[in-house]
């Protein structure tokens, strides 16, 4: 085994190779991750790991359209374990096939369950904190998601509820994992 093999292999970060989402190369660290093999992995669509189904969906229309752009791509979301429990990942990818960005990438996941637990959302309750999160304004969120603003500042109040924030700030230091 090269160096650079023995290096992917053994990294202290989740690290995979996926072509047209499909699970190729999973290093030691992602299957530990994901609770499974690196064996089991392989074949496997990413999309064994996402939250929901609609996750899958919206985040790979994110991803093609970051990865036209700038060739790369990442955030924080929500990735479900092999055994079903859920937890806050950061996720960073590069296209190595910018002339058909989902051919090839390169991906990264680090588990970040010590810093944030996982709270029960929906999935448009999900979108919204990821936007808040992203510094957006409930009308920019509202354009995004295809919602009136008002509509949006429900899901924020329920949002607040949920994570016991008395202000805007406040979730989103709770949702971004920062001391309060």
């Amino acid at each position: 085994m090269s160096i650079a093999e023995l290096a992917f292999k053994n990294a202290p970060i989740g690290m995979c190779i996926l072509e047209s989402r499909v699970i190729r190369t999973p290093n030691d660290a992602f299957a530990n991750m994901f609770q499974t093999s690196v064996e089991a992995c392989k074949g496997l669509s990413i999309a064994e790991f996402y939250a929901s189904a609609e996750d899958f969906e919206s985040f790979g229309e994110r991803v093609r359209d970051a990865f036209e752009k700038q060739g790369s791509y990442q955030d924080e979301r929500i990735m479900k374990r092999a055994d079903g429990t859920m937890f806050w990942c950061r996720v960073r990818g590069k296209s190595l096939t910018p002339d058909n960005p989902f051919h090839c990438g390169v991906w990264t996941f680090a588990d970040l369950s010590d810093e944030r637990p996982v709270v029960e959302l929906t999935q448009r309750e999900r979108e919204v904190a990821i936007l808040t999160c992203r510094g957006q304004t409930s009308k920019e969120i509202g354009l995004a998601l295809n919602l009136s603003y008002r509509t949006v500042e429900e899901y924020r109040a329920r949002l607040l509820k949920k994570f016991g924030a008395r202000k805007l700030a406040e979730l989103v230091a709770k949702l971004s994992g920062m001391p309060l």
